[in-house]
């Protein structure tokens, strides 16, 4: 069974942090690019970072306003890819995703269930 779960959202204080793990089941993680997603109420989901597979070396990716607080890697003998998350700001505040695909620039289209991240004195 094909399964990806995001796991490690929660509750912060502005300038906290926070790490969330995407685990993989039933294929290897490391053959395919994966991306971090996030949307919040009212808003267009937006992209938040992605790594490439292992075999394409495993280059990251992140828009500006993220460069320098956040930072994607593997675990491969965990099968999971984490986010880690500084300097939180309220405006981070949304649902995160990871999705699976073939390439960062391509259509990733397989996606986990999401988990809750809230910034907020």
């Amino acid at each position: 069974q094909v399964q990806l779960v995001e796991s490690g959202g929660g509750s912060v204080q502005p300038g906290g942090s926070l790490r969330l793990s995407c685990a993989a089941s039933g294929f290897t993680l490391d053959n395919y690019a994966v991306g971090w997603f996030r949307q919040a109420p009212g808003k267009e989901r937006e992209g938040v970072s992605c790594i490439t597979s292992v075999n394409d070396n495993g280059t990251t990716y992140y828009p500006d306003s993220m460069k320098g607080r956040f930072t994607i890697s593997r675990d491969i003998a965990k099968n999971t890819v984490y986010l880690q998350m500084n300097s939180l700001k309220p405006e981070d505040t949304a649902v995160y995703y990871c999705a699976v695909g073939l390439r960062c620039s391509g259509s990733l289209g397989y996606w986990g269930q999401g988990t809750q991240v809230t910034v907020s004195s």
